[in-house]
């Protein structure tokens, strides 16, 4: 055990601790992604004429995001209304025409849904690495792999009824005692099970791409630690490593987002090439914002941690 090991280990921050500091970057990343998020899908609804009432499913690496398309005026998540020729000119127009908070469309929302999945996977993805290494060694490559899966299975499996409710509340808009009734009326029809619906395809694209994304990202970052002779990872290290780990993760598990995206929304096409790129612009910086952050704040936590004890001695 190196001497960053056993530093962390004699000043290992608490589960609160983690708990917040993936909230805190689960916050920052979704109100940094989102202005790409509604370029991307304003662009990709303008180019399909039949949106209308429609909901769709998008997805940033971290949770998925639902939206309803709508001609015309009133509460809209997005508006197919205007052309725009490219990203520089969306970002542009939709400023000029619904002002900077256009490019925080259904953000809160997204929040409800993204802050606790975020914070029951990055928590339990450390918990689970920690028992890992404690039981079969630091050295074993294998540990993010089963530690990133199964932190994503837990995180699908709790929050899937509230991904389930909110999908519903925004494709159908409805108040929160029709939705409540709604809810209490499929649970009576088909059992409990019912609040699951949708897990499976969650599940077949999210659990392989967290369990790649995990076993690049410390792979990379043990490298470039290696790399910088240094033992704490930089900032400039978990943010290129958590770019770079996304992407590839990103990469191999399309097949499988197209998959779940067909199931549930009509908006990527099965060409490859049209999926890749709008899904690898936001992935990319959403997982390097995301992991950048825990990471700052583990490390924050961790000094205060040290300093304390070190005022206990």
């Amino acid at each position: 055990m190196g001497s960053e090991e056993k530093e962390n280990e004699l000043y290992r921050i608490t589960t609160s601790q983690q708990a917040f500091s993936s909230c805190c970057g689960a916050v920052i990343t979704s109100v940094l992604v989102t202005p790409l998020d509604v370029v991307k899908v304003r662009l990709q609804a303008q180019s399909n004429p039949n949106l209308k009432g429609k909901a769709f499913l998008d997805s940033d690496g971290l949770t998925d995001h639902v939206y309803l398309y709508e001609n015309g005026t009133g509460k809209t998540w997005h508006k197919t209304g205007g052309r725009f020729t490219g990203m520089t000119d969306a970002f542009v127009k939709i400023v000029q025409r619904e002002g900077v908070k256009g490019l925080w469309s259904g953000l809160p929302p997204s929040l409800a849904v993204s802050v606790p999945t975020t914070v029951i996977y990055f928590t339990c993805y450390d918990q689970l690495r920690d028992a890992f290494v404690s039981k079969i060694g630091e050295d074993n490559d294998s540990i993010p792999l089963i530690a990133g899966g199964i932190a994503r299975l837990c995180a699908a499996t709790i929050t899937s009824p509230i991904e389930m409710i909110r999908t519903r509340m925004q494709s159908r808009r409805l108040a929160y005692k029709k939705l409540l009734a709604y809810v209490s009326s499929n649970v009576a029809k088909s059992g409990w099970l019912s609040l699951w619906k949708g897990w499976g395809p969650t599940v077949l694209r999210d659990v392989p791409f967290s369990a790649l994304y995990w076993c690049n990202y410390e792979y990379f970052k043990r490298r470039l630690c290696k790399k910088s002779g240094i033992h704490e990872p930089t900032f400039l290290i978990t943010f290129s490593s958590g770019a770079a780990a996304g992407s590839i993760a990103a990469l191999f598990t399309l097949p499988f987002d197209v998959i779940k995206t067909h199931k549930q929304t009509e908006m990527w096409e099965p060409d490859v090439t049209h999926g890749i790129i709008p899904r690898m612009t936001k992935i990319a910086p959403a997982c390097a914002i995301m992991i950048s952050t825990y990471e700052y704040g583990k490390s924050f936590f961790r000094g205060i941690n040290k300093d304390k004890a070190m005022k206990n001695h």
